[in-house]
């Protein structure tokens, strides 16, 4: 099962979760109408009262309503939310200890070696159990956080394999899932914590008719407790498959059985079980059970039992998991412009281009740690620190070429920017210039997490800004869109957290026009002749689901950059199986010549990133070095 096939299985449990609510709603609502007609003392013989089977329908999905949609309401800036309800600190770099850096560079390389933006790193400073949790909707809003027992009773191995567990959730979809889960659950919730406060409301009069109100409460409270039996069977049913997996991936990510098992054995004979109230809600997320064991445990936990992980994890053979992709040896020969797609002397295929979305391996995390090697002391802590990541991000797209342009800039830069933040990017501009090409798009999404402590505003101010300095060049480049895509899609959940992520295009006829844009794109920056661009593209078009059977000759349109990015943005509210093949095309796109140029990967990476398929750094581990130009390119 590969990415694509992981995304739709988990918008189906999705699907799947709210039928479940829904049964869970409906025997609340019978249960609360029964009480009722007790409480009203409605003749025995007489069960059905329309009237007031409406009325209790009405307030039970009235009151759940509420619940959930605050609760959802609550969580909408993604989560950060989940961590600092559990205690959690963000981990700053500059406060961070020898073991929680650790913590931080293995993050770091894991977000590297599987194409994602770094997740913000919490630590759960009053927990002193092994355990861990991921939480977001998107890859753009994920965050990890880690309890203070795990750095301190885990080795790096250990660590690695915990982090592994966590990005698995992150890669297939989970969190998303998880988090909705925690929102519909709150509503449930409501029932119960309403009952507790009439419980507590007990009148003292003998003369009341009818049974008292706080009898009614402690009836709420027992069909609240059957909803919350209902959450935990949805959460059982939802998690622990889907745990098995997580420990597999993390397996395969690493190819150390021994980290994830060592972590396991140290759970057993420590603990996973968290001080805060808070865990409850969340208890589906981690990485071992964080709740008090009880008699129901083996009927209503949300984790496996630990001997039967450590069995599985013990028993899994590495021949037995997917391949990992070739290991790179680097060419000088003139045809090395096929370096980041070939493995040895066996050239990748589209075919594998796809299949390594969302994926990692050990080969990947050499590749990223080799590349955080490359970066100068400046960068590696800048990323990490506010206000250097956001000159950071404006030197991406200074021009350390022309120092007329750069002039232009840097006077525009000084009309928005205080002189230290101007500074500071004339003297990041001129070492991001030196870098290796491979470097630049891992170096802004290293930047991401610092740039997410800003507010909404300030988020929205800096893209401006990045757009400004663009338009003072004159010379919108290809390197130029990349970075305004994806530094834009990386800090949307920041700017807007309501900005919809939901599926609204379920067929390719929805979204062709997009799809030609945008093959049309990858053609013309890949191709210089005209018969090779359309040669280049049909290969792409007849990708798409029905291509071949329209009967039609398809010519590759020109459009300008802003009408790619509109494109682009909308082939990503699609499922994920035309998501799959769109890379698909695209891939058959750019490979049609094994001739991979920058700009051809940095542009299909920037579509993946934006589409939310992550790929791994095997498409630039070995191609060609080529200085990035900045000839116009508004349409192509």
């Amino acid at each position: 099962m590969n990415f694509f096939e992981h995304q739709d299985r988990a918008r189906q449990n999705t699907q799947q979760l709210l039928g479940l609510f829904t049964l869970s709603i409906a025997v609340m609502i019978t249960a609360i109408y029964i009480a009722a007609l007790f409480l009203f003392r409605i003749a025995p013989r007489i069960w059905w009262e329309p009237q007031l089977f409406l009325s209790v329908a009405s307030l039970t999905i009235l009151a759940i309503a509420l619940g959930s949609l605050y609760k959802v309401y609550s969580l909408r800036s993604g989560g950060a939310v989940i961590a600092q309800e559990l205690g959690g600190r963000f981990l700053i770099t500059e406060l961070a200890n020898p073991q929680e850096k650790q913590l931080l560079n293995i993050v770091e390389e894991m977000a590297i070696a599987s194409g994602i933006p770094v997740p913000s790193v919490y630590i759960l400073d009053q927990e002193m159990s092994i355990n861990a949790f991921a939480a977001g909707f998107t890859i753009n809003d994920a965050v990890i956080g880690v309890t203070r027992g795990s750095i301190l009773a885990l080795n790096r191995d250990e660590l690695q394999g915990i982090i592994g567990h966590e990005f698995s959730h992150i890669l297939n979809g989970d969190m998303r899932l998880n988090l909705h889960l925690v929102g519909m659950l709150h509503g449930i919730l409501f029932i119960y914590i309403t009952g507790r406060i009439l419980w507590r409301f007990r009148s003292a009069s003998r003369e009341e008719k009818g049974l008292p109100l706080w009898s009614f409460g402690l009836a709420l409270m027992l069909i609240g407790s059957i909803g919350l039996i209902c959450g935990r069977l949805i959460k059982a049913a939802v998690s622990r498959q889907r745990e098995f997996l997580a420990d597999a991936s993390a397996v395969q990510f690493t190819r150390n059985p021994d980290g994830i098992a060592g972590a396991f054995e140290k759970l057993q004979r420590l603990d996973s079980r968290l001080i805060s109230p808070h865990a409850e809600a969340s208890s589906h997320m981690f990485f071992g059970n964080p709740l008090n064991s009880s008699f129901w445990e083996g009927m209503f936990s949300t984790h496996p039992p630990l001997k039967e992980r450590i069995r599985r994890v013990r028993g899994l053979r590495i021949r037995d998991l997917a391949p990992a992709p070739s290991p790179v040896r680097h060419s000088h020969t003139a045809d090395s412009r096929t370096m980041g797609f070939a493995g040895g002397n066996t050239t990748i295929t589209p075919e594998q281009v796809v299949n390594q979305v969302g994926t990692v391996a050990p080969e990947h995390f050499a590749h990223a740690q080799a590349l955080l090697s490359k970066l100068p002391e400046s960068l590696r802590s800048g990323v990490r620190e506010q206000q250097s990541a956001m000159a950071i991000a404006f030197a991406f797209v200074l021009d350390t070429e022309n120092p007329q342009i750069q002039a232009r800039q840097i006077a525009w830069l000084r009309k928005v920017q205080p002189e230290e933040i101007v500074e500071q990017t004339l003297t990041l501009g001129n070492e991001i210039s030196q870098l290796d090409p491979n470097l630049r798009l891992p170096l802004v999404d290293l930047t991401i997490p610092a740039l997410r402590t800003f507010s909404a505003q300030d988020c929205l101010r800096l893209c401006k800004c990045i757009q400004g300095l663009i338009v003072a060049t004159d010379s919108f480049s290809l390197w130029h869109f990349v970075v305004q895509i994806v530094m834009w899609h990386r800090l949307q959940s920041c700017i807007d957290p309501s900005a919809t992520t939901k599926v609204e295009f379920t067929t390719i006829e929805e979204i062709w026009p997009d799809s030609i844009n945008v093959l049309s794109a990858i053609a013309r920056v890949g191709q210089s002749q005209p018969e090779d661009i359309a040669y280049a593209f049909r290969s792409g078009v007849f990708r798409l689901p029905g291509a071949g059977q329209k009967g039609e000759t398809y010519t590759p349109v020109a459009c300008n950059l802003s009408v790619v990015k509109k494109s682009i943005e909308r082939l990503r509210l699609t499922t994920p199986k035309l998501k799959q093949a769109i890379v698909d095309a695209c891939a058959h796109t750019v490979l049609l010549d094994n001739q991979v140029t920058d700009g051809e990967a940095d542009l299909l990476r920037a579509i993946a990133m934006t589409l939310d398929c992550p790929i791994p750094p095997f498409l630039n581990a070995r191609r060609r070095v080529i200085k990035p130009k900045t000839e116009k390119v508004k349409s192509i």
